[in-house]
């Protein structure tokens, strides 16, 4: 891989690659020269009805609200450029664009120029004179939203508007939908106290909405994707696994919806059904990207979250090869011309996941081989330092990881890691004093201080209790399973049994806590208790490659981790084809 691996490919490989591209690349050109944009034959069969005399312009509406739904926002865009291109006067298309070019659930700012913004709006207006009740009533919320002006956006004035709209048209999804959403931009990512937390006061209202448009059309490709977002952190998840089987296959060709059941398996304990899921995706998005050599906020930030989010399910399902694989392809994916760009901080998260994971499987020789990132990346040269303090404290070399420690906690005072937000989530700086404690703990752990170990530990263990919800987590994965394998080891059965009966409670079913448990309670004569658990443990853990001792890796029988990384897939077709749009 670029920057981890000399990757090495054949001329054969390049042959099978150019005629692979040029094989898939015909589903993005388009059936006649009149169309500027592709149009897609793998979307699924969500239709909406809007007015127009072109029935090109009303799929290309349909194409775009459903890009968008999938947050692929350029590409919606694109989308709705097209059916505005084969119908000036089409006012939902103009809609569909300045809808596009605001925030959305993952981004607080428009990803427009206000000219744009306010050029759409103007427009929609204009033409919604011809258009059906529920378009004008719709397209009303434009000003409201944008202003007069188009360089501001009220949130919570829009979300009053498509209230209104909604009381009115309270049998259309489409609009049903919108006003869920609405409510949801208002508080995103910020629905309940905690991971299976209580409800946050405004969320049963928004999970309301949500199950009346899907009550209307199960079929909506957005309802069942905010749905999915509405529902990921509560405490009866389950009641969206109906959505999350649906999304498997209702928008094919949408790589984020069908990566979008593995939120809701990854809180259900459902961890390899959420490794297919991206498994899938990655083949989606890869081929899209490949096809149509897509750049900016898609490829670089949402296709990387597919690989992402594998290395999370992978790893809690003790597939430690396959995690390690996807974390590298999570970081590989990048190009580093955005590690710099502003709205683009993210990327720099991605390049740390390797590091975290090779500590979680504990492959020490790895880390030690890896080179430093770039001087002046503070944030991921600040996790780099955390992972060569947790392998050199593991072989042996404790003075020289105290020295890691002193750089790790010197970067994370740095002002560019305090000013990176992760996914505009969670703050770069926390994620590096929680690494900090942790590696200070292992440190003092290793050094026979038990007592301080736990109080790092423990401390580690609040910070990453802190941390807004995101998933795949923003620490990857859990402080608890190094507390309680502490415990263990102290002799500490019964807090032993507390901690990891908690961490199941945040991840259900995950095989690192159940093995705890089970030793927890042996120790304490619970072996009917014991044997329960086993046989959780037994199932949680049956596609694993690695063995655990308590909640920790097993260094006595540690292995060293193959990674595998297959030339001439989809997904090398984005490196070549990328490296002639960049």
């Amino acid at each position: 891989m670029k920057a981890y691996f000399k990757k090495q490919i054949t001329l054969v490989g390049i042959f099978v690659a150019i005629a692979v591209s040029l094989i898939v690349m015909k589903s993005c050109q388009n059936p006649t020269p009149t169309y500027e944009a592709p149009l897609f034959d793998n979307l699924g069969k969500y239709r909406l009805g809007i007015t127009t005399e072109s029935d090109v312009a009303s799929r290309f509406v349909t194409q775009g609200i459903i890009m968008a739904n999938g947050f692929n926002h350029a590409e919606a865009a694109r989308s709705f450029h097209e059916a505005i291109r084969q119908d000036s006067t089409c006012a939902m298309a103009w809609w569909g664009l300045a809808y596009v070019l605001g925030p959305n659930y993952n981004t607080n700012s428009s990803t427009g120029e206000n000219k744009e913004i306010l050029d759409a709006v103007n427009n929609a207006v204009e033409f919604s004179s011809s258009a059906s009740p529920w378009e004008k009533a719709l397209i009303s919320t434009l000003r409201v939203k944008y202003g007069e002006d188009g360089s501001s956006v009220d949130e919570e004035g829009y979300a009053t508007a498509m209230k209104n709209v909604y009381d009115q048209f309270s049998d259309n999804d489409f609009i049903v939908t919108l006003y869920g959403e609405s409510l949801m931009n208002i508080h995103a990512w910020d629905l309940y106290t905690r991971k299976g937390g209580e409800p946050k006061p405004w969320t049963p209202d928004i999970v309301n909405v949500l199950e009346n448009a899907l009550q209307l059309n199960p079929e909506n490709p957005l309802a069942n994707h905010l749905y999915l977002h509405a529902t990921e952190a509560a405490p009866d998840v389950e009641k969206a696994l109906v959505s999350a089987e649906r999304l498997k296959t209702l928008v094919p060709g949408a790589g984020h919806l069908v990566h979008m059941p593995s939120h809701i398996y990854i809180n259900t304990g459902d961890y390899h059904e959420g490794s297919i899921a991206n498994e899938e995706a990655v083949k989606v998005d890869s081929t899209y990207i490949a096809q149509c050599q897509a750049q900016g906020v898609y490829p670089q930030l949402y296709y990387p979250h597919n690989w992402h989010f594998l290395s999370a399910t992978a790893a809690l399902e003790g597939r430690g090869g396959r995690s390690i694989e996807a974390a590298f392809k999570t970081a590989d994916i990048i190009d580093r011309n955005y590690l710099r760009q502003d709205g683009f901080g993210t990327t720099q998260h991605y390049i740390t996941i390797p590091y975290n994971v090779l500590v979680k499987f504990a492959q020490w020789e790895k880390i030690l081989a890896l080179p430093a990132p770039d001087d002046d990346l503070d944030y991921p040269k600040a996790i780099w330092h955390y992972a060569q303090g947790m392998a050199l404290a593991n072989t042996g070399k404790l003075e020289r990881a105290s020295e890691e420690l002193a750089e790790l906690k010197k970067l994370s005072e740095s002002d560019d890691v305090k000013s990176l937000i992760v996914w505009e989530i969670n703050s770069a700086s926390d994620l590096c004093n929680i690494a900090a404690h942790v590696l200070e703990a292992e440190i003092l752990r290793l050094n026979g201080k038990f007592e301080s170990a736990e109080e790092h530990f423990k401390q580690a263990v609040s910070l990453e209790d802190q941390l807004n919800y995101n998933e795949p987590p923003d620490w990857f994965f859990s402080i608890r399973h190094l507390l309680g394998d502490l415990y263990m080891e102290m002799g500490k059965f019964a807090q032993a049994e507390a901690v990891y009966r908690e961490d199941l409670t945040y991840w259900v079913k995950n095989g690192f806590a159940l093995n705890g448990l089970r030793h927890a309670l042996l120790k304490q004569g619970k072996e009917e208790e014991a044997e329960a658990i086993r046989k959780e443990f037994a199932q949680a853990w049956k596609y694993a490659d690695s063995q655990l001792r308590y909640s920790r890796i097993d260094e006595a029988s540690r292995t060293n981790l193959a990674i595998k990384i297959d030339d001439g897939t989809p997904n090398d077709l984005v490196y070549i084809t990328g490296s002639f749009c960049r």
